[in-house]
């Protein structure tokens, strides 16, 4: 998808509906402009050719001696009439040929003229052939095909009864400029309206796909969040049940685990109590200690295995926290215990978070960073869209095909069976645990300088 364009649904159909506004009003305003044109030049073309009639009536009913007076008092020069003893010179060429033949018809008719005192008219083309059809409409004869809007000189010589010629010259009106003030502001008005009320309606219809999609991002951090209204269109109602629903299976399927491995642990726990007593009161020295090592190794590993599966972080109400006193005091409490940490110099940085259970997350990563990195630095940043803990340690790193997989319940790298380092494999499992509740990710790297960096980027 080009970076140009929106990623959501509502920007993208809001595009759409957006693009069709700007294609229907430039198709509209193009006809509209076009449609003006040719109504002006009918509406003015019909208006001159009766006034062209009307004028010859009242100069032929004139007496001789008075019809210059009466030619002087009607012309202008955007209307010019001359009074002549011979015919001008008058030719129609192009395609306006047509034009002047309709316009000759409509003055025989009404004026009455004979065959023998036909008129000259003549017309030049404008630019571009006309635009549709003309009609001419009235108690005259209608003349249909004659596009007005293709011509705009007019020229006209009408023969008088006593042999004197009236000549005419005009200019049909133009069309005037499509981008008129008002019709701009008209225009503007509409689209007003009109991306108002889509702006309305792609809100209204995708609200409900973005409550959806945040529910499935709550539902990531907090199984037990509460349900969605059942609103809206059938098809999101639809979906907001379905989503329901399968929340309501998790939240079971969840809370049967949990109980089902708390009954195993209680179940365990009691025949390791009687091992435990047993070994104590009857072998040796050497086997007893072997023997109560490997039974609390058992507990530990039950316990951690418990642990996991309730989550216990789920339950923790998120504040506002700030993150750099939050690290501080982890890593201050691990130096008081004489672990070799530290934390770079940080800014106070405030986050909405579970502070105990993002504390518990920390300590696994700087207890791990200790164990099998001989020390573990601490440093915090705060990004435009996420805050980055890293964790740094001086250890041989991990190798880069084992990345993903230490962080699955139960693995363990071969290095990491030991008596000494000890561990059951969900260390890293238990923390990324709770850093999904807290919406937040684990990531795991090699330095280039040597040893990991475990990396905890939470959404700001």
């Amino acid at each position: 998808m080009s970076p140009l364009l929106p990623r959501s649904l509502f920007g993208q159909t809001l595009l759409v509906l957006l693009a069709g506004l700007i294609v229907s009003h430039a198709a509209g305003w193009w006809i509209y402009t076009a449609d003006r044109e040719q109504a002006v030049r009918a509406v003015g073309g019909f208006a001159t050719a009766q006034r062209i009639a009307n004028l010859t009536r009242l100069v032929e009913d004139t007496p001789r001696e008075s019809r210059l007076r009466i030619v002087a008092a009607v012309s202008d020069q955007s209307f010019r009439v001359t009074l002549s003893a011979e015919a001008p010179g008058i030719a129609t060429t192009g395609d306006a040929e047509g034009v002047a033949e309709a316009i000759t018809v409509f003055l025989v008719e009404r004026l009455s003229l004979p065959s023998l005192r036909r008129p000259r008219v003549a017309a030049s083309s404008a630019d571009g052939p006309a635009f549709g059809p003309w009609h001419m409409m009235g108690r005259g004869p209608m003349m249909h095909g004659f596009g007005f809007a293709a011509f705009r000189d007019l020229q006209v010589a009408i023969p008088l009864a006593d042999g004197q010629w009236l000549s005419f010259a005009t200019a049909l009106p133009a069309g005037g400029p499509g981008f008129s003030a008002q019709f701009l502001f008209s225009m503007g008005i509409m689209t007003i309206i009109i991306v108002a009320v889509s702006v309305w309606a792609v809100r209204r219809v995708t609200a409900p796909l973005a409550s959806l999609a945040t529910a499935a991002q709550r539902l990531g951090q907090d199984v037990s969040a509460p349900p969605l209204p059942e609103t809206g269109t059938t098809e999101t109602a639809q979906a907001a049940r379905a989503f329901n629903d399968m929340q309501t299976r998790l939240r079971n399927l969840i809370d049967n685990r949990t109980r089902l491995l708390a009954a195993i642990s209680h179940d365990l726990r009691t025949p390791l109590t009687l091992l435990r007593l047993r070994a104590e009161s009857g072998a040796s020295a050497p086997e007893r200690d072997k023997m109560l090592s490997t039974i609390a190794e058992m507990d530990a590993m039950i316990g951690t295995t418990l642990q996991f599966a309730r989550d216990e972080s789920a339950g923790e109400p998120r504040r506002q926290t700030d993150l750099t006193s939050l690290l501080q005091s982890v890593v201050d409490d691990m130096k008081d215990a004489g672990m070799p940490v530290r934390m770079e110099p940080a800014e106070p940085i405030v986050q909405e978070c579970q502070p105990d259970a993002l504390k518990r997350a920390v300590r696994n990563l700087l207890d791990n960073a200790v164990k099998y990195g001989k020390a573990g630095t601490v440093r915090i940043a705060a990004l435009p869209r996420t805050i980055e803990i890293d964790i740094d340690d001086e250890g041989p790193g991990i190798p880069t095909p084992e990345l993903a997989r230490v962080l699955e319940p139960f693995y363990r790298l071969e290095g990491s069976r030991s008596r000494e380092t000890g561990g059951v494999g969900l260390g890293l499992a238990i923390t990324q645990s709770i850093l999904q509740a807290q919406g937040a990710t684990l990531r795991l790297a090699n330095r280039k300088e040597g040893g990991l960096r475990a990396s905890i980027v939470l959404r700001r």
